[in-house]
């Protein structure tokens, strides 16, 4: 089956101050039946300024768990959406430069 993963991230500052939430999309992926409380593995999530992008260095993985599964019957084809448990970046501390 085919899945869009998803993720809410929340962007703060050293205060804890939030700067703002988006929706992280990390795309499509082919996979077997998946249940809520699963767990997926991914590149963790980094800052390059405030864009959220993967930390691809080396050992920068995360496991995440499914929160929600959400089939959207409306569109055509159907669209079955992944979200996995949110994330909280700060800024300063989950900076990774040009890194990639």
């Amino acid at each position: 089956m085919r899945y869009q993963f998803c993720q809410y991230v929340t962007i703060v500052d050293m205060n804890e101050e939030i700067l703002s939430e988006v929706l992280f999309e990390h795309g499509e992926f082919e996979s077997n039946a998946l249940a809520i409380g699963s767990s997926v593995v991914i590149y963790e999530l980094g800052l390059k300024q405030f864009e959220v992008v993967y930390d691809k260095r080396e050992g920068k993985t995360a496991r995440n768990k499914v929160v929600d599964i959400e089939l959207d019957l409306i569109k055509q084809p159907t669209v079955t959406r992944v979200y996995l448990e949110p994330a909280r970046l700060i800024v300063g501390q989950h900076d990774i430069g040009e890194v990639e």
